[in-house]
């Protein structure tokens, strides 16, 4: 089970990489964050009007 070639090895990240790494996940969020009001809004403009008047 010990084998040593599958031995996990941490780095620890020097402060301007911490850095870079903040800024490179603040960017994916925002990223995604715009993909899902994209989606959001093209979901709403192609419904129109019609989820307003439809009866439960």
């Amino acid at each position: 089970m010990s084998d040593p070639k599958h031995v996990l090895e941490i780095k620890m990240l020097t402060p301007d990489e911490r850095k870079q790494q903040k800024r490179r996940n603040l960017a994916i969020a925002l990223a995604l964050a715009a993909f899902m009001a994209t989606v959001f809004l093209v979901t709403i403009l192609r419904l129109g009007g019609s989820v307003a008047e439809r009866s439960f």
